[in-house]
């Protein structure tokens, strides 16, 4: 991975580029089919007429103990807290996955406590790898799965944008998987829906080939994504890789999301994505939480991610 292509078909220095590393305020829109970055300043809000605003929150690892962060609550904690000082009341908060790092029963009741206290509408959640590490995600669903389908997938509609919350970490030989039964969800699901609607695809595990050695990646997110082919405008966030990535293929565009628990290491650096320890006081620098604004009429939604640090 010095030089030659990887499996997302960019060189090691263009994937670089094209990431935001260890956190800082990045925001991100959409002109002439290209994603436009620039670190912002501490002024740099989402627009003001903004129709919808959520926050994005990923990778709390609750029950993590470790030297990259020996106290992820105190950490997932600081978050929530930065969520709710935000300038604008978010319409709802989405967690996507790895809420606990071992599924025990006490680590969800713990996130779902902490979680009551975020200013919002709502909270949404799906499911990450350590969420069903031992039970294809009965617990899970037993603590965030009321109202949703199949293994804990589902959608929504708000202000003009349709939302779809799946779950590709349960039946994995090592990339992510959707199977046929969410395929068809998705397929029924956007039948009736005009074209011109944004849509917006949450899932843990990133939903094109960023990194398949190391198992970021969907195997069946082609297929998925054929299915959003009509529509003007796709946004797919994700988490599950604990550091900022954007790209852009045609209408869709993918973010992933920073983590509130610790950092992994770039594609390729080492044998394995690992907790990477940072040296102290770097910590909170790469840790965040992502806030989301739609403006009717547009067809990318503005981005914003903030650091903790």
């Amino acid at each position: 991975m010095t030089a030659e292509n990887d499996p997302t078909g960019m060189t090691r220095r263009q994937l670089l580029r094209h990431s935001a590393w260890f956190g800082g305020v990045v925001v991100l829109a959409v002109a002439g089919g290209e994603v436009v970055s620039h670190v912002a300043g501490g002024g740099d809000v989402l627009p003001a007429n903004a129709a919808l605003r959520f926050v994005q929150i990923s990778d709390s690892h609750i029950g993590f103990h470790g030297p990259a962060n020996t106290d992820v609550t105190d950490s997932f904690a600081d978050a929530l807290h930065q969520v709710n000082a935000l300038p604008h009341r978010p319409d709802f908060v989405f967690h996507t996955g790895d809420l606990t790092h071992l599924a025990a029963p006490g680590q969800f009741d713990q996130v779902k406590q902490m979680m009551t206290t975020l200013k919002t509408g709502h909270v949404f959640t799906i499911p990450g790898e350590h969420d069903s590490i031992d039970d294809a995600g009965q617990k899970y669903r037993r603590a965030f799965g009321a109202g949703t389908r199949g293994d804990g997938w589902y959608s929504f509609d708000l202000h003009g944008v349709h939302f779809i919350a799946l779950v590709n970490t349960l039946h994995m030989n090592k990339l992510g998987h959707l199977g046929t039964e969410q395929l068809d969800f998705i397929r029924k699901d956007v039948a009736g829906l005009s074209s011109d609607t944004p849509i917006v695809v949450l899932s843990h595990i990133p939903m094109f080939a960023l990194y398949p050695k190391w198992g970021w990646a969907t195997d069946d997110s082609v297929r998925a994504l054929a299915l959003l082919r009509r529509f003007a405008s796709v946004t797919c966030l994700n988490g599950h890789i604990h550091q900022l990535f954007t790209k852009t293929e045609g209408n869709v565009t993918f973010h992933s999301a920073t983590t509130t628990a610790y950092p992994l290491p770039h594609p390729g650096d080492g044998p394995a994505p690992a907790p990477v320890t940072l040296p102290a006081g770097r910590l909170r620098h790469a840790l965040g939480i992502r806030e989301v604004g739609y403006v009717r009429g547009r067809h990318a939604l503005a981005i914003r991610d903030k650091r903790l640090g």
